[in-house]
């Protein structure tokens, strides 16, 4: 049985100069399910009159969300709040999608975990700068002196990666198990394994929701930071 380290290895076919691998392909099917899930959700709701049980539920959940979200210091949670929970929403249907047998989780691969990241490094300043302005966001990476902006810039980048590893070191080890005990007892440890694998997968999906939603907060906060400064200032002068 031949392993993989990696989904991006598994060449299904090729078009040119153009490949289409397995991580390609379990994304495309991630993307499918996915828009075809919101339209059905979406087509329930009724446009006016009272709301259905269905409707009611998702309210539920959306405000159950936006709660964690104040929770996690985000002062203005509606703004981020799609951004954040389509990360949580696409990580988990990876995982629940990778229970069915003979796929691969996108998430299993470096390439789709970095672009995650990649997109979390620039939601941050792009949440940051649209609540606070341009001039406050980039205050902080000077602060408290202009010396520690370097550093500051590294702990942006070491946390996107950071991200992209975490999330791909739990989904790969996950699948590569599941391979190594197909050969030793191929009919009890892998299913054992998917279980234990769903959990998991939920809980990485979870965690890489929060902490994107925690950095977001970080950079949402200069607006506060700088505006508790000027009041510190009033009551000085008075």
């Amino acid at each position: 049985m031949n392993l993989h380290f990696s989904p991006d290895q598994v060449v299904l076919f090729q078009i040119g100069f153009f490949k289409v691998n397995s991580t390609l392909l379990s994304t495309w099917i991630v993307i499918l399910v996915l828009t075809f899930s919101a339209s059905m959700v979406t087509g329930r709701i009724p446009a006016d009159g009272a709301p259905s049980r269905w409707q009611s539920f998702l309210e539920v959940i959306v405000e159950h969300t936006r709660q964690q979200l104040k929770e996690l210091g985000v002062s203005e949670p509606n703004r981020c709040l799609p951004f954040v929970a389509t990360i949580f929403v696409f990580i988990a249907m990876s995982t629940l999608l990778g229970v069915i047998p003979g796929f691969t989780p996108p998430t299993a691969s470096l390439s789709t975990t970095a672009a995650l990241a990649i997109c979390v490094f620039f939601a941050v300043p792009y949440f940051g700068i649209a609540t606070s302005g341009p001039r406050h966001y980039l205050r902080r990476y000077v602060e408290p002196t202009w010396l520690m902006a370097p550093f500051n810039i590294m702990g942006d980048l070491s946390r996107t990666v950071a991200l992209s590893v975490r999330l791909f070191g739990n989904a790969m080890s996950e699948t590569m198990i599941i391979a190594i005990c197909l050969t030793i007892a191929p009919l009890i440890f892998p299913l054992f394994m998917k279980v234990l694998g769903l959990l998991t997968g939920m809980v990485q999906a979870y965690i890489f929701a929060v902490l994107a939603a925690l950095y977001i907060a970080a950079g949402m906060r200069s607006r506060d930071r700088d505006s508790q400064s000027k009041d510190q200032n009033r009551e000085d002068e008075r």
